[in-house]
């Protein structure tokens, strides 16, 4: 079976899933991070402790872990930002080239141009593969979330399924659940399949379900209006992927601006955006955001970009109005 996912870290981790679990648990390198309130530096003895908590967690996840089995060929990754940009061709093309090379310029040293090429070439390829295997009725599953660019991956993928007249009964469907719970009760929302650790991926086979045909139809049909309307943005509202205004998620950027003094890190607060609000956008698209209150006169630029480092590592000051 095929495997379809959306985002290079789920495809990595599904990749490991397949055989995470398989024989005796070896010990390997953790790092791990640990940060004080006060700013003030960690002793040996506690990062020697949470490197020892740290080894235990991935012992036992490894021990409880059930290997999914397969072969990391089957495996196939989209990992186009297609929340992002223009979106109107029916084939991945230039416009999707120029979105991707956008968002991935905030990258040092020509890195971003090197991985978009790459991207669209792996495309490309997994399209045609793809295209071959169902055609002699292999079938595929397509594990998809409420991840803005995970949800519009479904429906593109279902809209090239059917224009190869892919037959329903080859597709089955996992969607992650926007809640779970973990051994100790706690309430765990995971924003993507990206976040899946290796030992989990087992436990949601149970949802697998089967693409009916009115699902696919839907999800092509859905495609072609969010196609039609052309945003530059879109994103989950109230559940559904709708077409919505680039500046949507602006306000969270401007509060976490407003708890900084007048001078601030760009990156730091990027982090915290990113962290806290857990909206399932990308650091490229914040700062570029952040990018347009530069060219609006709300913020200005204190220092120069750090070298070798995304362009939006460097410190910014509020304008007063």
């Amino acid at each position: 079976m095929m495997e379809i996912l959306f985002s290079d870290s789920a495809c990595g981790s599904l990749k490991m899933a397949q055989h995470y679990g398989k024989g005796k648990y070896r010990s390997g390198c953790i790092g791990v991070v640990i940060s004080h309130s006060d700013g003030s530096k960690p002793t040996k003895a506690e990062v020697k402790a949470a490197q020892q908590e740290a080894e235990e967690r991935e012992r036992l996840a490894w021990e409880s872990a059930t290997p999914l089995g397969g072969n990391t060929a089957d495996i196939f990754g989209f990992n186009l930002a297609l929340s992002i940009g223009d979106i109107s061709e029916d084939q991945l093309g230039i416009q999707r080239k120029q979105t991707l090379e956008h968002l991935y310029s905030v990258y040092p040293n020509n890195e971003g141009y090197q991985a978009v090429q790459k991207i669209l070439k792996r495309t490309n390829e997994n399209l045609t593969t793809i295209q071959e295997r169902t055609s002699t009725g292999e079938p595929l599953r397509i594990w998809y979330s409420n991840q803005p660019d995970e949800m519009c991956g479904l429906y593109w993928f279902v809209g090239q399924l059917n224009q190869w007249n892919v037959h329903s009964e080859q597709v089955s469907i996992v969607k992650l659940p926007e809640l779970e719970f973990d051994e100790k009760g706690n309430v765990v929302q995971k924003i993507g399949w990206g976040e899946v650790r290796p030992g989990e991926w087992h436990r949601y086979l149970a949802l697998e379900r089967p693409a009916l045909p009115k699902f696919m139809q839907s999800c092509a049909s859905h495609w072609q209006e969010l196609q039609g309307e052309n945003a530059p943005l879109r994103a989950i509202l109230n559940g559904q992927l709708v077409s919505v205004s680039e500046n949507l998620y602006d306000s969270f950027i401007l509060r976490e601006i407003s708890e900084e003094g007048e001078e601030f890190n760009e990156a730091v607060v990027i982090g915290r955006v990113l962290g806290k609000y857990r909206l399932g956008i990308g650091d490229a698209f914040l700062a570029f955001r952040i990018e347009e209150m530069i060219h609006a006169g709300k913020l200005e630029t204190v220092s120069d970009i750090a070298e070798n480092m995304p362009s939006y590592n460097r410190v910014l000051k509020s304008c007063t109005p």
